[in-house]
This record gives structure tokens, sequence and C-alpha cells, in this order.
């Protein structure tokens, strides 16, 4: 008996090391640490379906921290600028700066944690092929999603500064989204480089006030496997008061937006999708919910679905 159990558990052990390889881990730490140290300036495109939008950002780094200018390219003009604590979205159209806190989720090319070792409990971890970007030699790491609640990513970094050039989104049905650099400068980035370009003493500002706070007798009935709260927040939109909770598992974030209904216009319930992003809304003890998260449609629902509010006791 034990003699043939004891190859079957060598196999099912060996194949569990195959799908983290240590050099596919060491890769997605060489890749934080490039995008979150390294200063450089570059323009990128976004792809979704037949959706193009191109950016060019800019990051600063030294001794005293990091700020990154992010210029939308395509359509109405947009500049964001972030610094540790805060971002600032100037729309120079209708001459408005949007001030809001920084917050957890995070954009290309900085999208790993700093805990990468802790994908490996909902992402099997390999390498990939080799493939020249931007003028860049770049090898690729595969996350593979070890169920159906988060989308598996492909990353192409430099093979030799270890930066991001190119994140690409996929499900089983094939590729949702994908970032990918046209043109990267790594080093000589100034910090006028990433001042913003307009003057703004005569703009409105719209400050979201966001901050940390508690919401009392909200939250989840049942959680959604690998996804953890990670900020509370209560903050303004719109000039009204709303409560926000991003629950995630490292990689995919999942915003949770709850508003009183009292004085509200009507919202369309259910499910809305836009790309890899989905929106899901309902009312839950006179508020309206809102979930947002760049995770497949089921993940949004449950994690909607379980919101719940329970009257804290005296």
């Amino acid at each position: 008996m034990l003699q043939r159990i004891f190859p079957v558990v060598i196999l099912v052990f060996w194949g569990a090391a195959q799908a983290q390889s240590p050099e596919a881990l060491d890769w997605l730490r060489r890749i934080h640490e490039a995008t979150q140290k390294l200063s450089y300036t570059g323009t990128f495109v976004y792809q979704q379906g037949g959706r193009t939008e191109t950016s060019r950002i800019t990051r600063f780094v030294d001794a005293g921290g990091d700020i990154e200018k992010l210029e939308v390219l395509n359509g109405a003009p947009r500049e964001i600028v972030r610094t540790r604590d805060t971002v600032r979205c100037y729309l120079p159209d209708s001459r408005v700066v949007k001030v809001d806190r920084r917050s957890a989720e995070r954009g290309f090319p900085g999208l790993l944690p700093e805990r990468v070792n802790a994908l490996g409990r909902h992402y099997d971890i390999t390498m990939g092929e080799s493939r020249r970007i931007a003028g860049f030699d770049c090898t690729a790491v595969v996350l593979k999603a070890k169920d159906n609640l988060r989308y598996g990513y492909r990353l192409y970094a430099d093979k030799a500064s270890g930066m991001l050039l190119r994140a690409v989104t996929f499900d089983d049905a094939g590729e949702v989204e994908q970032f990918m650099f046209t043109q990267l400068s790594l080093g000589k980035v100034t910090r006028d480089m990433v001042k913003p370009r307009h003057t703004t003493s005569k703009w409105r500002v719209e400050d979201a006030a966001a901050a940390p706070a508690t919401l009392p007798g909200w939250g989840l009935n049942a959680e959604l496997p690998g996804f953890r709260k990670v900020v509370e927040l209560k903050r303004r939109m719109d000039s009204r008061p709303v409560g926000q909770v991003v629950y995630s598992d490292g990689l995919a974030a999942v915003s949770v937006f709850i508003e009183p209904l009292e004085g509200r216009s009507a919202s369309r319930t259910g499910l809305a999708s836009m790309g890899a992003i989905h929106i899901y809304t309902r009312e839950v003890a006179n508020h309206m919910v809102t979930v947002v998260g760049e995770a497949p449609a089921l993940s949004v629902q449950r994690i909607a679905d379980a919101v719940e509010y329970r009257r804290p006791q005296q």
C-alpha cells in the first residue's frame, strides 16, 4: 500500500514546488523593487477590447520619497500627480482640481505588493517566454489564478533592470486587458519634470476629504477566499458622505462604497462592466452599496451580496 501511495505524494509535492518557481518569485521581487526605486519617464498604452488610451508617466524618486505624474494623452486632457499620501487630478477643461487620499490600489507599472511570496497562496507562479518590448529584452512571469475568483497576469520585465514593461490580464477566455510601454527611459528624471503643468490659483478645488475611519455595523457576512480588508475610509463624493472599504488579495483590489439613500437620486441596481472592471450595486439598510473591482464579475457580486449592516450594540 505504502509503495503505491509514496510516489503519488512525491509527485504532488513536486508539482506544488514547480507551481511556485523560486526563479519566478525572485523576478517578482525584482519587478517590485525596480518599480518602487527607479526614476523613469515613458509612454504606455492601455488596451481593452477596441478601446485604447495612451498616457505619459514620469516618476521621480529620492531620499524624500517619490512623486509620480501621469498625463492622459487621449480625449479630454487630464493630469494626475501622486505623492506619498495625496493624489491630485487636474482637469483643465473645467478648471477643477480633485484632491484625494492615495489609495491601497496600485496602478501600472507599480502593480506588485511588497510581500510577493504571499501571492503563491492564490496564484501558480512560473516563468514565461522572452520578448523584446520598447527596445528592452524582457522575460515574463506568469501568475495563473488557482480559482475563478481572480484574473491571471503575465508580467514582462526588463532583464537588466527588472522594470515592468508590459502587464497582461487574462482569464480562461483569453486576454482581458493590457498595459504596455511603447517608449521608456530609466533615470535622468528631475523634480521639475513631475510638477503640474497648470497654474491653478483660480481653479475650483474638490477635496474628497478621505480619512481612515471605522464604519460601525458594516461588514461582510461571508468573506471571499484570499481577499482581506486593507483600508476603511470615510470620504465625500459629489459633496455627500460615503464610506469606503477596500479588500485585496495582494494584486486584485475591490472597493465597497456605502452611501445613504436619503436625498440620493435613484440608481440602477445589478451588475455593470467596463473591461476588466466590474461594478455591482444593491440596496442594503437604506443605503446604496456599490462594489467596484478589477476582478471577475463573480468576485465582485459575491462581495456585494455579502455586505450587511448589523446595528451596533449599545
